[in-house]
Formats: structure tokens, C-alpha cells, sequence
């Protein structure tokens, strides 16, 4: 349309913090443009259930408890425009949940493989959203490995998954299970709480880890590589360890903070943080979502990350896979790895 008969965006002022007008315009994850003085301008911070802001010529998100009297708020949609970012949206340009599915018979081996050659050969930054199964499936040694290796731009979690990780690496232990052997360990049910009180003495995973008590495992390699890792708490929560954010908005801000810096999501095991993460990510970033059970895989699309890529299987057995191809990257020609 020309930019002469174009509607410019409809703007209302808020009346109170952290509230707005009824028709105000809910904002997709699909990168979205607004038509304002004469011209489109794309919104910045996009991301699903916000509100778009309009300050001193520029647009960008808000969610509803950050808005303050008197921001300029879009309501309505004319002169929103979105632009899809891939292939998953509808065939009229309209933006929808429960409009995808996951099948598990996907060629998982192509799927790793290609993935593989972003991280090694196009540097891509991999953000990591971790659920306790990595530990409990043995996958903790590779996500090791690939944090050693410089592959993870930074872990997000919950507190089981450091709770668990420093417990194997303290007492041979996941949930009191020998890590080796697989049989139930004498009074090992109170191993995590063992590793809480280990932490709790020297006040943080960081501390544990320069004091010498903590000398391996994924929040070993965290704090030696200096890989930034966020741990959100749940009401379910044993301790927690110091280092849980048990505020759950400051929690949401220290996620999005990392999220944002990445180009890959890589979701292992977790519906809670995973579909969490989706909910703060534009469409344009890559996820993909890996896990057992193809109902949690579905319904992270179901909640409208319809770039999520689903791949059903063990959380373990995935890690174990993307870990021995770029062990293959690695070890071959670059001329080769790049398939020059």
C-alpha cells in the first residue's frame, strides 16, 4: 500500500501504571512494523503477549507491568503490519496456538548433523535451557564437554538441574542413584540436600567451585569458562542454592537478558522453562526443542513458537550425538568441516 493512503497506527495514552486501554494491540512473536509518521518503523524487543510502546519515534514491547502513566500505547491494529519470520504461519498472515505438530520419526541423525556444522562452522551462540533429565540421563558430561569446548553461550535452569549436577559430582549420586551402577545408594535420598549444604557454606556455586570442593560437572565449567548461567526457583524448591533467583520477575528479566543474546535455543527436557523461554523470544531465532516425551515437544508449537523444531528422543543419547559430530568437525580439515 502507498505510504500516502496508508492508516497510520492508532495510539492512547495509558491512564495508570500498569494498565492500558481495552483495545490495545497484543503483540505476536513474528516481527511486527508499525505505520507512524509517515513511514514504517519495525518494533524493537519483539516478543509474544506484550504491548507495543510508541516513545520519541520508536516502538518496542512492553509487557503490561512495565507500563507507566502516560506511555503512548498502540491499540487496534491498523497500521500494524507483521513480517513472518518462517514458515509457520498460517496461509492468511494471521498468527495462531495449537497450529503445529511433531513428528518422531524425523531423521534425528540430519537434524544433529546440521546443527553441528552452525555451532563449528558459523559460530553460532547457543543458549542452553536445561531441565534436571540432562543429569539424570547421563547427558551432564557432554553439555560438559560442549561448555569446555566453547560451544554454550550460557545455561538457563532451574534449581534441580544444579542441585543434581552437584550432587553427582560431590557424592557419585543423581536423586540418590549410583551414577555407575544404577542401584539405590545407602541414605543417598539425602545427597541433595548434602550438595545444597556444601554450596550453602561457602555461600555460592562460584565459591564452591574456587575452594576446591567442586571440581567437575556443568556448573563447574559454567563458573571456570566464565559461561553465564541463570537458575530460576519453583515452589518446589529444596533449599534453594544462594545462586536461585527466587524472584520470579527478576527471574523472567535474567533469562530474557540471555535469550536475547542468542542465535540457537536449545531446550533439553524441560516444558516449564522451555515453553517459558519461547514465550520471550522473537520468531526469528532458532529453537529446538528436545525430549522423550512428544507431548512436551508439541506443546512448546502449541503455545505459539512456531519456529520451535521438535525432536523426540533421550535428552542423554541427543548430547551424546551432537557432542561425537563436532568431535568429527573438529578433528577434520577446516576445508573439510566446511565442505569446501
Amino acid at each position: 500500500m502507498d505510504v500516502n493512503t496508508q492508516k497510520s497506527v492508532i495510539l492512547k495514552a495509558s491512564e495508570k501504571d500498569k494498565n492500558v486501554p481495552d483495545d490495545f494491540y497484543s503483540t505476536t512473536n513474528y516481527t511486527t512494523k508499525i505505520f507512524y509518521g509517515n513511514k514504517w518503523l519495525t518494533v524493537h524487543n519483539q516478543r509474544m503477549d506484550a504491548l507495543i510502546v510508541v516513545d520519541n519515534g520508536i516502538a518496542s514491547c512492553k509487557k503490561l507491568r512495565e507500563i507507566k502513566k502516560g506511555d503512548m500505547v498502540v491499540c487496534g491494529d491498523t497500521g500494524v503490519k507483521l513480517v513472518m519470520d518462517n514458515e509457520e504461519a498460517d496461509s492468511d498472515g494471521s498468527f495462531n496456538f495449537m497450529n503445529n505438530c511433531v513428528s518422531s520419526e524425523r531423521r534425528n541423525e540430519l537434524l544433529i548433523k546440521e546443527l553441528a556444522g552452525e555451532l563449528f562452522n558459523e559460530d553460532k551462540r547457543l543458549t542452553v535451557v536445561a531441565g534436571p533429565v540432562v543429569v539424570h540421563t547421563g547427558g551432564d558430561y557432554y553439555l560438559s564437554q560442549l561448555i569446555r569446548r566453547g560451544y554454550i553461550s550460557s545455561i538457563l535452569a532451574g534449581n534441580a538441574v544444579a542441585v543434581h549436577d552437584i550432587e553427582k559430582n560431590l557424592f557419585g549420586t543423581s536423586l540418590g542413584i549410583c551414577a555407575k551402577s544404577g542401584k539405590v545408594t545407602h541414605n543417598g535420598y539425602r545427597n541433595h540436600m548434602r550438595a545444597i549444604n556444601q554450596v550453602m557454606r561457602y555461600g555460592s556455586i562460584k565459591k564452591t567451585a574456587e575452594a576446591g570442593v567442586l571440581r567437575s560437572g556443568i556448573m563447574y565449567e559454567c563458573v571456570k569458562h566464565n559461561v553465564p548461567f541463570v537458575l530460576a526457583g519453583s515452589l518446589r524448591d529444596d533449599g534453594p542454592l544462594p545462586d536461585t533467583i527466587t524472584d520470579m520477575i527478576e527471574a523472567q528479566n535474567a533469562y530474557n537478558d540471555q535469550l536475547r543474546k542468542a542465535d540457537i535455543v536449545l531446550i533439553l527436557g524441560t516444558m516449564l522453562h522451555g515453553i517459558a523461554s519461547g514465550n520471550m523470544l522473537p520468531a526469528k531465532i532458532k529453537m529446538i526443542c528436545v525430549d522423550i516425551n512428544s507431548a512436551v515437544v508439541t506443546k512448546l508449537s502449541d503455545r505459539g513458537s512456531g519456529q520451535a523444531l521438535g525432536i523426540v528422543t533421550d535428552v542423554g543419547l541427543f548430547l551424546n550425538l551432537l557432542d561425537n559430530e563436532l568431535c568429527k568437525l573438529e578433528n577434520m580439515p577446516k576445508f573439510a568441516a566446511q565442505g569446501i
